[in-house]
Order: C-alpha cells, then structure tokens, then sequence
C-alpha cells in the first residue's frame, strides 16, 4: 500500500514549489498552507520554529531531491547525458511556467541572509551536488582537481543561465550554456574507471 501523503509534507512541497517561482521573501506562510491545502495551524504543529524552520526543511528537501536525481542520472546516464538532462528540466520548466521558475535552493542562496539555517543548508546541497558531479567526472578519467572545477563551472553556468532566462524571458542563456558545457565535457570525459 503507497504511503499517504502528510500535512507536513504537502506544506513542504508547497514550499518549494512556490520559492520557486516566487522566491523566498515573496512566499508567505500562508501562501504556503493555501497551496498545500493545510489548516492553518498546522504549520506550527508541523514547524514548531515557524517560518525559519519551514524554509530551511523546504530547502534541504528541495536539494535532497536534486542530489538524488543528478545521482541516479549519473549512474545511469553518465555526466554528459545528466547534464543534459538538467538543462532540459529546467527549461521545461522555464516554459511550462512563462518563466518564472528557477531552482528552489538558488531562491534561498540569493535571499539567504534572511534565514541564517536556510542559507547553510543551500550551501551544503550545492556542495553536494559539486561532490556528486566531480566523482563522476572523476571516474570518467579527470583529474580529481581537474574534475572538482568542472562539477563547479557547470552548476555555476546552469544556475547563473537561469537567472538570466527568468531576467531575459527567454532560453537562450540555457540554450548557450547547455552547447557550451557539453563542447567542454565531451572533450575530456572518458569510459568509466
């Protein structure tokens, strides 16, 4: 039998959905508990701490979610077709949405000095992110250092590319980072060790 969802759950994903298109600032509690359908205690039922507890959850979710896609794309697909494969999501998402969403753990980096936790906690799903990406490179034949400033200059481009899409409302900064990263990748990427 699938698990049901929760109360807590929905409110998180509402979170994240909504810091997505609106950023953090812009999305209020109750924002939240209208999109995810919740009463409206219950977010300090759910979120003792209030609103700096719910951003930072929502934010750690949100970066764990993306850490476990980028791995089991990795796995899979290897570092050139993920990366890909992430530029692809997010302009589907760019498109789906007249531009207004980007990545949920960026909104949170780029307001962070407002929830001290929430900025910590986007800093260290960036950082595993870079981590996941540079041991694949690195299996894939590139020097650990090498591979470490590779893993950094793709997130970096993808992520900056989205601001500028949402800024430009167009794909082409994605479109222009997606050719160029693969042009880089392609031409050091090697079988697996």
């Amino acid at each position: 039998m699938p698990r049901r969802s929760t109360a807590r759950e929905d409110m998180l994903r509402s979170a994240i959905a909504l810091f997505r298109q609106r950023g953090v600032e812009a999305t209020s509690v109750a924002d939240v508990l209208e999109h995810a359908g919740a009463p409206r205690g219950s977010v300090y039922h759910h979120f003792p701490q209030g609103r700096p507890q719910l951003v930072e959850e929502a934010t750690r979710s949100a970066g764990t979610f993306m850490g476990s896609m980028i791995s089991a794309g990795l796995t899979t697909l290897g570092p050139l077709r993920t990366v890909e494969a992430i530029i692809s999501g997010f302009r589907d998402q760019l498109l789906a949405t007249d531009f207004a969403s980007g990545c949920p753990v960026a909104s949170v980096a780029i307001e962070g000095p407002q929830s001290p936790a929430a900025l910590a906690a986007a800093g260290e799903s960036f950082t595993s992110w870079e981590e996941t990406i540079a041991a694949s490179l690195w299996q894939h034949g590139i020097d650990p250092d090498r591979a470490h400033g590779l893993a950094t200059m793709a997130l970096s481009a993808i992520e900056g590319a989205l601001l500028l899409c949402k800024a430009q409302r167009s794909t082409r900064a994605l479109d222009r980072v997606e050719k160029e990263v693969m042009i880089l990748l392609s031409g050091v990427v090697v079988s697996p060790r």
